[in-house]
């Protein structure tokens, strides 16, 4: 976990802890830190800062484009569980998988799913079940899948509900509403509603994701205008073997590590880069 101030600055924990013992020449940096900027723990996030150098800043929006065979929901859900272990609020929207089998892959992961959702610390958002032409019976859930209908409840429940600094916002398939609505109608809903919710004026951090060769790719690339980064996730054949791989393909204001890294997918379907 790092310690992280708003304006953005975070030192590692154990840093901290070694330097605590002598705040004169040495520590002045840290007393400032602490007096001047409100200086808090926040999590960090599970196998995309593996790859970075530095921690990636509150507020940023990160977009993840997959394939559809990839690694991705295994790889979200491990994030969310990751995010949460360490002292995060996580909301997971489940746009290609129903409440349920979320909060079961969250079990096989260690975690007590309806105790963290009872004290606030998980919040999962049903988008698959009105999908089936059900109502849903989740706390947290649309009542439609129309933008001109979600534009105020989605400002009223999910803007106010995710200002916090430890708020991890994971998508497992945001591109699920173009097929309820026209392309001109998402892009304003997505850069109106979405965007906005992270950015220098909040401390919520958003993970929304994309499937590649599924819809058109001028819907990805306008969405990658407005992203802090960009990771990909794609499954390669080699012969009779295939890999899971993760890469990041840019990332703003922290450098990163370019190169494709190998999956390894546990018997928990937990994720984590293969050594």
């Amino acid at each position: 976990m790092f310690l992280r101030a708003n304006p953005i600055v975070r030192i590692t924990a154990s840093s901290a802890r070694a330097r605590h013992s002598s705040l004169n020449t040495e520590n002045q940096n840290l007393q400032f830190c602490e007096s001047q900027f409100r200086v808090y723990a926040v999590p960090r996030i599970p196998i995309i800062e593996d790859l970075t150098e530095g921690p990636i800043p509150l507020g940023s929006n990160i977009l993840v484009e997959y394939d559809p065979a990839s690694q991705w929901y295994n790889t979200s859900v491990t994030i969310a569980a990751g995010w949460i272990k360490s002292g995060g609020v996580a909301s997971y929207n489940a746009y290609d998988h129903s409440p349920e089998s979320v909060r079961l892959q969250l079990k096989r992961l260690g975690l007590d799913a309806e105790r963290l959702e009872r004290e606030e610390k998980l919040r999962i958002w049903d988008w698959y079940t009105i999908q089936l032409g059900k109502k849903s019976q989740e706390k947290y859930a649309m009542p439609s899948l129309k933008v001109a209908d979600l534009s105020i409840d989605y400002s009223r429940r999910v803007i106010v509900s995710t200002r916090s600094s430890d708020h991890l916002r994971v998508m497992d398939d945001a591109l699920v509403l173009l097929r309820f609505n026209d392309e001109r109608s998402f892009i304003d809903f997505w850069r109106t509603r979405l965007v906005p919710t992270t950015g220098p004026n909040s401390n919520s951090t958003a993970l929304p994701s994309v499937p590649k060769g599924v819809y058109p790719e001028y819907i990805c690339r306008t969405f990658e205008v407005a992203a802090d980064g960009i990771i990909d996730f794609k499954l390669e054949e080699e012969g009779k073997a295939t890999r899971d791989l993760i890469r990041i393909r840019s990332m703003r204001n922290v450098h990163f590590d370019r190169e494709w890294h190998e999956l390894k997918i546990g018997a928990n379907f937990e994720v984590t880069l293969e050594k």
